[in-house]
């Protein structure tokens, strides 16, 4: 059994009073409290994810910085996760479409890991910082002039722009004609909200996307993946895209819209920039806040406790980063020092490009409205009562109305998904007699940028 001695247990005398739900209304309204608790634990704690999912949260900073950085003996691979395997999991848990494997980068180790993220890491370095930041504000200007002349002055940040303006600027990298990429917004949006067969439809709208990348490849992302020299299948092609999307659209709304908050507040000095309020967040606001899947190879003992070989360990990157034993030591740490993108070989690989977008989005708002102010104070807001990612649930503000923007005259970018556009295409999935579908949001996204 591998020891980590010098990681501190918890106090003396310490009671157990059985495992805090990291989930429900309780969690949601303050989940920092359950964090204050679960240190007193020690450096990790058992905590039920969902009903009847037991697994063992690291709250340390030093303990999650530990395992992340040690591939040897902490895998990433869900197969191997025992009560899964031996049908101690509800079948219908919100924890298994975050949990369960997929064949992704995510979940993957040694050679088999350094394949899938070479050919995602390589696909994702083309994408110009500027494009995407015009793309960003292009995607901002449209979503603030959908509320912004309301007659009442009044918007709710999180679903009108922190959620959509993510999923724009991926259906561009993605290069998405409209149908497609209204149908994949639809599907991932249906993942986090739960609904029903939203996985088999986000996975239909991929599927179709590249099929037709297959038929006219573009200057994306998903044409990239296909080529590269890894040789990913299509199926490959298809999950590093769903990782790229659900690792990537919530923590940037999470980001967008506690950003915003912090810099609407009170206490916030107004000479700060945008990219301190970023800063912040993810130090103490970290949008993905319990993740990052570990299954011991043997048993590991851990500041008294015995990590199980097989049992889930996941980071509370939450807790780690506004782990009291770190407090003393933060003016001596690099700004970039938190654990928000992770550490060690899984570390996101597109920490800058969602930096870039999390920024622009935030000061495009500023921009656009300047005396936007918030209708409930910071402190008062609810989280998204939901483990994996710190996400206010509203965010109520007011301005004074402005006459809805005119879509600015597009310019060339490297990014081309709007030609791909341009020309429709009949799909497996939805080639029928029946109705046409109504415009999304995407394609709605693509005929305001037209002017029509």
């Amino acid at each position: 059994m591998e020891h980590r001695p010098d990681i501190q247990g918890p106090p003396p005398g310490c009671p157990a009073h059985g495992n805090m739900q990291l989930y429900g209304p309780q969690f949601g309204a303050d989940p920092e409290s359950h964090y204050t608790h679960l240190r007193s634990l020690g450096p990790s704690a058992p905590v039920d994810v969902a009903p009847g999912v037991e697994v063992e949260l690291v709250t340390s900073y030093e303990a999650a910085k530990w395992i992340l950085q040690n591939p040897a003996t902490f895998v990433r691979d869900a197969r191997r996760w025992n009560a899964l395997q031996e049908g101690r999991v509800p079948e219908d848990s919100p924890a298994l479409p975050m949990m369960g494997y997929r064949p992704n980068a995510l979940f993957s180790d040694g050679a088999a890991h350094g394949r899938l993220r070479e050919a995602v890491t390589d696909s994702l370095a083309p994408v110009n910082s500027l494009h995407l930041a015009r793309r960003t504000r292009q995607s901002a200007d449209y979503l603030i002039s959908r509320f912004s002349s309301d007659r009442l002055g009044e918007a709710e940040l999180m679903a009108e722009y922190a959620q959509p303006l993510p999923l724009l600027v991926f259906s561009d990298l993605f290069g998405c004609p409209p149908e497609i990429g209204d149908r994949i917004i639809t599907g991932i949006s249906g993942i986090f909200a739960g609904t029903a067969g939203a996985d088999d439809k986000l996975a239909e709208a991929l599927t179709d996307l590249i099929a037709l990348k297959h038929r006219r490849p573009g200057d994306d992302v998903t044409t990239r993946l296909m080529q590269h020299s890894a040789q990913l299948s299509d199926e490959e092609v298809m999950h590093q895209l769903v990782t790229l999307l659900s690792g990537g659209t919530t923590p940037l709304t999470g980001t967008i819209g506690t950003a915003s908050a912090l810099m609407l507040s009170d206490d916030w000095q107004t000479d700060r920039p945008v990219e301190d309020a970023v800063t912040e967040v993810l130090w103490n606001y970290a949008p993905i806040a319990n993740y990052a899947g570990h299954y011991p190879t043997q048993d590991v003992e851990l500041g008294g406790r015995v990590l199980k070989a097989n049992n889930p360990v996941l980071i509370s990157f939450a807790a780690a980063n506004t782990d009291p034993q770190l407090a003393e030591h933060r003016e001596q740490l690099s700004a970039k020092a938190h654990l928000a993108f992770g550490a060690g070989p899984h570390a996101c690989p597109a920490k800058d490009p969602a930096l870039t977008i999390a920024v622009t989005a935030v000061e495009a708002l500023l921009n656009h409205l300047p005396d936007i102010s918030t209708r409930v104070p910071l402190k008062d807001l609810n989280w998204v009562p939901a483990p994996w990612s710190r996400v206010l649930e509203e965010l109520p503000v007011r301005f004074t109305p402005r006459p809805v923007a005119q879509a600015p005259t597009p310019s060339p970018a490297p990014q081309a998904a709007a030609p791909a556009a341009t020309t429709p295409v009949t799909h497996r999935s939805t080639a029928s007699s029946g109705p046409k579908p109504k415009p999304g949001l995407w394609s709605k996204f693509l005929a305001w940028t037209r002017g029509e």
